[in-house]
This record gives C-alpha cells, sequence and structure tokens, in this order.
C-alpha cells in the first residue's frame, strides 16, 4: 500500500510529510533523507561530516521520529552510525529536536534538522543528553570506518549521497539557525572553559582550606603542651612533698634516738 492510500492526505501534518518527501526525493552531496516505505513519521537520512573538522570524509547515518503534531512539535532525532560526537541508538539533546519543544519552530522542516545536525556535529559536548566526547583522533577514525557501514533497510550509507556537487539554496531562516547554532556552540565552548577555570580555583581554595584548618597555630600547639606541665607538675608536687616529709621525719627520729642512746651512755 502506497504511502498516499495508507494515510489522510488532509491531515496538516501528513500533508507537509508528503511535500518535504518530494523535496528531498533527490539526495544532495550534503544529505538525503527519505521516509521508511511503510511509515511516514519515521525517516532514514544521511549526512556528510562537515569540511575541515575531524568529521571530513565520514558519512553518518540516523533516525528521523516525527511526532503525530509535526510540524507544531519537534522530531527526535537517533544516529546509528558511531562518529564520536553523539551516542548511537539514543535520542540526542538539540535545540531542533524533541528535547528542547521550546524552541522549535513550525516552519523548520526536516531539511532544516538535517542542516542544524551538520553544524552541530563539530560543536562541543558541553555534557548535553546524547553527547560524547572523543579526541580528533579518535573521531578522524571513525570517519574513515564509517565509508563502509551499511543500514539493514537502506543499504552502504556512502552510496546515497549525490557525488556531484549539488548546491543546496540555503534560506535566510536556516542560515540565522546555523548561525544560532554557531554562537551556542561558542558560548558552550567559552561556558564549559569558565566552569573548569572555576572548578579548578575551588578546588585550590579547598586545598588552602583544609592545609589552614589542618595546621595548628601556635596557641593551639602551647595549649597542651601547658595543660602537660600543670599536670605534671599537679603530680610531682604532692609526691615531692610527702617524700621530704618522710625524710625530715626520719631525721627527727634519728636526732631523739641518738640523744637518748647518747644519755645512757653518759649515765653509765
Amino acid at each position: 500500500m502506497s504511502l498516499e492510500n495508507k494515510y489522510n492526505l488532509k491531515s496538516p501534518g501528513v500533508k507537509r510529510l508528503m511535500r518535504e518527501a518530494r523535496e528531498l526525493a533527490e539526495p544532495t552531496e550534503e544529505y538525503f533523507a527519505h521516509p521508511l516505505e511503510d511509515n511516514l513519521f519515521e525517516w532514514h537520512f544521511t549526512v556528510r561530516g562537515p569540511p575541515s573538522t575531524e568529521f571530513e570524509g565520514g558519512f553518518y547515518h540516523g533516525r528521523i521520529l516525527l511526532p503525530s503534531q509535526y510540524p507544531m512539535q519537534p522530531p527526535n532525532i537517533i544516529l546509528l552510525t558511531p562518529n564520536g560526537r553523539f551516542e548511537v541508538n539514543k535520542k540526542i539533546c538539540l535545540s531542533i529536536s524533541g528535547h528542547h519543544p521550546e524552541s522549535w519552530q513550525p516552519s523548520w522542516s526536516i531539511r532544516t534538522a538535517l542542516l542544524a545536525l551538520i553544524a552541530f556535529m563539530p560543536t562541543p559536548a558541553a555534557g548535553t543528553i546524547g553527547s560524547l566526547d572523543y579526541t580528533p583522533e579518535e573521531r578522524q577514525i571513525l570517519a574513515k570506518k564509517s565509508i563502509n557501514w551499511e543500514c539493514q533497510i537502506c543499504g552502504k550509507i556512502a552510496e546515497t549521497l549525490s557525488s556531484q556537487s549539488k548546491s543546496s539554496n540555503i534560506t535566510q531562516e536556516e542560515a540565522s539557525l546555523i548561525q544560532q547554532i554557531a554562537l551556542k556552540a561558542e558560548e558552550d565552548a567559552n561556558r564549559k572553559e569558565k566552569s573548569a577555570d572555576k572548578k579548578e580555583d575551588s578546588d585550590e581554595t579547598n586545598v588552602r582550606q583544609r592545609v589552614t584548618i589542618n595546621t595548628p597555630s601556635a596557641e593551639t600547639i602551647n595549649e597542651p603542651i601547658t595543660d602537660v606541665i600543670m599536670e605534671t607538675e599537679v603530680s610531682i608536687n604532692p609526691s615531692t612533698v610527702d617524700q621530704v616529709f618522710n625524710v625530715v621525719v626520719w631525721v627527727i627520729v634519728f636526732v631523739i634516738v641518738l640523744l637518748i642512746g647518747r644519755r645512757f651512755f653518759l649515765l653509765e
């Protein structure tokens, strides 16, 4: 059954997707997308890695899941090809995806989402959902491996894009979106750098505080010493007095005994 016979063509969402399917029927050098034969609300796409980046030369395949309220609500995008920027088989977080319905505009399209995805690829991950922070070297390796990657439905993805250079006329709205993405990427990078600096300063401050807390002051050192001396004095003084007293007693006793003995001696 064809898609025209399967769906209600009077539905705004269906009409919109049918129109976009016709507009995207011809692959370009940068991207290609098409609905599944039995599901107008699930599309497969392939994008070429942006030039002059670690993704250059790579081919990246994925799925677009469209809500029934499209285009009033944004699609969800899932990457299937390992790329080092986004997790595979997981809905990724972009300003044009289902994670941010507040920023989605109904005038945007699947083509807009693909252009935004290409623009997002070389941006910092910044800890967003579904993002990865692989090194440029690791991403370059994955880009080379992606040439031979195959989709069970679409086949070898490197062959889905046009080998001829076809210019895709970017609308002013799409150009504005891509510029916003670039600015947001720069802000995220600066924010991440400031956060790292702030964390480093915080760690250094904590170390200083720990050193200050753990290092006893002169008063703290003197207090226990003074206490020890006082305790020692208290413990020593009674013993000394007793010893002196005993010695004095024994001396007196000895003197008395000596006097008594001398007296008896003189009487005799």
